[in-house]
C-alpha cells in the first residue's frame, strides 16, 4: 500500500487486515503491553481489533491508527496516529512500537507527523492524549510534543496522566 504521509525517517499507511502478523507481533512482547490491558493472545484476536476498531476508524473520520514503517526499506516498527474516542467525543494521539526501536525518537518523529496532519490536514482544534502514570518514556514523548498536562483519570482501565495539545 502507498504511504499515506510521511516523515524524515519514517512513512504512514492505512492499517488492512493483512496486517493482522504485524499487529499480534507488536503485542505478543509482554514489554510493549506493560501498560496496558489489551494483550492479544491470538492472532484472530488481532483480526478482530482491525476490523472493528481500526479500520472503521478511517471510513467515519478519515484519521485512524495508522501503520509506520521506515522510509528506506518500509520495515514495520508499530503504529500511531489520531483516534476518535465516542465516549469522550475527543480525537486522541496514540502511539506503540516494537522495542527495538524505542529510543531512537520515532515516536517522537511519528507523534509530530501526525498532529500536523490533525491540526493542517483535517483542521482539528484540539488533540488529547494519556500515558500510563507509570510510563515515564511516554509521558517524556508527549511533553517532547508539546501537549500540556490536563488531570490524572481512569483510561481503558488503567490510571493514566492526561494531556491536551492545541495548534
Amino acid at each position: 500500500m502507498e504511504s499515506l504521509f510521511t516523515s524524515n525517517r519514517l512513512s504512514f499507511k492505512e492499517f488492512t487486515l493483512e496486517d493482522a502478523p504485524l499487529i499480534y507481533e507488536l503485542n505478543s512482547d509482554p514489554e510493549v503491553t506493560k501498560y496496558l490491558h489489551e494483550p492479544f493472545t491470538t492472532l484472530q484476536k488481532a483480526k478482530e481489533v482491525l476490523a472493528e476498531i481500526i479500520l472503521p476508524q478511517y471510513q467515519l473520520y478519515n484519521h485512524g491508527r495508522w501503520s509506520v514503517h521506515l522510509s528506506g526499506d518500509n520495515t514495520f516498527i508499530g503504529w500511531c496516529g489520531l483516534k476518535f474516542r465516542a465516549e469522550k467525543n475527543e480525537v486522541d494521539l496514540g502511539y506503540r512500537f516494537m522495542k527495538k526501536y524505542w529510543g531512537i525518537g520515532y515516536a517522537t518523529e511519528a507523534g509530530k507527523r501526525c498532529l500536523e496532519f490533525g491540526f493542517q490536514t483535517l483542521n482539528m482544534k484540539e488533540i488529547y492524549a494519556a500515558a500510563h502514570t507509570e510510563n515515564l518514556a511516554s509521558q517524556r514523548v508527549l511533553i517532547k510534543l508539546g501537549f500540556q498536562y490536563k488531570d490524572k483519570e481512569v483510561v481503558d482501565d488503567a490510571p493514566a496522566y492526561t494531556y491536551l495539545i492545541h495548534p
